[in-house]
């Protein structure tokens, strides 16, 4: 190439070179961020990836917290019944004992009350019956004296 004659041509050199020299970095930017897309890209499809192995392993974690979670609540839960079973079978068996002893007692008066009169009607029976043998016992006492000590004596 010929050197420029003129100030002009020699600015219109050097602004072509410029220019060229801003194509070539255009270019090398180009290329850059092509490279940078690709490497984006697949820093995108690591991150998806990752992303699905991390949701499946928080899956599997929350599965075996709910696992987990529910045998401490089904273990608690039989706890707290079981007690309260104990419990209600202590109150159920000691209103039982206090009713049962209040019925009982009741009708336990009420039976006395109703027998007292029988049983001193048999007493008064038993009495009656009493003097009665008595006094055949000692009738048959005096005929017996009689027939044998008062009777022979008198006839003979």
């Amino acid at each position: 190439m010929t050197e420029p004659g003129t100030a002009r041509e020699a600015l219109i050199v050097e602004a072509i070179g410029d220019v060229a020299k801003l194509l070539d970095r255009v270019e090398a930017v180009a290329a850059a961020m092509q490279d940078a897309g690709g490497a984006f890209q697949q820093a995108r499809l690591d991150l998806s990836e990752q992303v699905t192995d991390f949701e499946r392993r928080m899956k599997a974690t929350t599965e075996f917290a709910k696992t987990e979670v529910v045998k401490h609540l089904a273990a608690r839960t039989e706890d707290v019944a079981r007690r309260s079973i104990d419990q209600q079978s202590r109150a159920m068996a000691d209103a039982v004992r206090l009713a049962f002893g209040i019925e009982v007692g009741a009708a336990m008066q009420r039976l006395q009350a109703t027998f007292q009169p029988l049983l001193e009607r048999g007493r008064r029976r038993r009495d009656t019956w009493l003097t009665h043998a008595a006094a055949a016992g000692a009738a048959a006492a005096a005929t017996w004296v009689l027939a044998v000590y008062v009777v022979p004596c008198s006839l003979g």
